[in-house]
């Protein structure tokens, strides 16, 4: 593997002053100084020299700007990495090639379409754009879900980006949209209980592991990830409206039982301070009749409507 060497080439104003200087004035000067003199195979060399210089001192001018790097090669060698900015002034033959260090972000499940039209004059125009289409994929429970994730990335180290892989852009791109994929099978999109994670209920332990599957899969190619988050997440269209009444039926279920739970800690209650204050002796047949009437009261949906007893309630 090519580990990175840094850089730092010479400041290139002074060589920007020496380029133009062979080109004006020497060369004019070598070309007039041969002519006056009659000495042309002497002057006319020195002048292609002195053009000829001062080109290649211009050539091997370069700018580094902010958040950005240039790696050096020398006839295919890597040589250096310059991440300094500013002006400077390297080997004319050197190939310098741009590498942003910027922080990039980006969503999965963007794919680029091309339309193309004919135009008033009988010519085609070709135009294209992106149409967002998240993952589809099925969870753990087999459920078809769509998902996407939004990923930030730098690049950290300038040579494995450029000769580890063919398109670093293009390899994030394509692993990160794999390694979504592959995280969003090993969950289900909802928990029905309190001890499983899932895709919905866990949405920042997600992303911390989607984060660091994508580091060991980006971690080749010189890219450091350093922020991945479930932009999207929903079921599938064809299982949309089942699941809904899937996730209304939990809810009301989850409703009801705190509702009973409620309703028996209110019954246990009323019937020990009853007990516990004299008031009425119960029988189990009676304790069991009023349990009930309680419960209804407590648990029904309407209002319950009460039957007076004008007689005595031995009877």
């Amino acid at each position: 593997m090519i580990q990175e060497i840094e850089s730092k080439p010479a400041s290139g104003y002074p060589m920007l002053a020496l380029g133009l200087l062979l080109w004006f004035p020497i060369a004019p000067l070598c070309f007039l100084l041969g002519v006056l003199f009659q000495f042309p195979i002497v002057g006319v060399p020195l002048g292609i020299f002195s053009i000829l210089s001062g080109l290649l001192i211009l050539v091997g001018l370069f700018i580094v700007n902010p958040n950005e790097s240039k790696v050096l090669l020398l006839f295919g060698v890597y040589t250096g990495t310059v991440r300094q900015t500013g002006f400077f002034w390297a080997n004319p033959f050197y190939s310098k090639k741009r590498v942003s260090m910027r922080t990039r972000i980006f969503e999965t499940g963007f794919n680029t379409t091309t339309n193309t039209a004919t135009n008033a004059q009988g010519g085609t125009q070709t135009t294209s754009s992106k149409v967002r289409q998240p993952a589809k994929v099925n969870d753990k429970e087999g459920n078809p879900i769509e998902i996407a994730a939004v990923v930030t990335w730098q690049v950290i180290n300038t040579v494995e980006a450029l000769f580890q892989v063919d398109n670093y852009e293009e390899y994030v791109h394509i692993q990160s949209e794999s390694a979504l994929r592959n995280l969003a099978s090993l969950y289900p999109y909802d928990n029905h209980d309190d001890n499983t994670m899932s895709l919905r209920g866990n949405t920042a332990e997600v992303g911390e592991m989607l984060k660091r599957e994508l580091h060991e899969r980006l971690s080749s190619a010189g890219v450091e990830v350093m922020e991945a988050r479930i932009s999207s997440l929903a079921y599938a269209p064809e299982i949309a409206s089942s699941m809904l009444q899937r996730q209304q039926a939990s809810a009301i279920l989850a409703a009801r039982r705190i509702i009973v739970e409620g309703a028996v800690g209110m019954v246990e209650d009323a019937l020990a301070r009853i007990e516990k204050g004299g008031m009425v002796n119960f029988d189990d047949d009676r304790k069991a009749a009023m349990i009930s009437n309680l419960l209804v009261v407590l648990c029904g949906e309407r209002s319950a409507q009460p039957v007076l007893n004008t007689g005595s309630i031995h009877h």
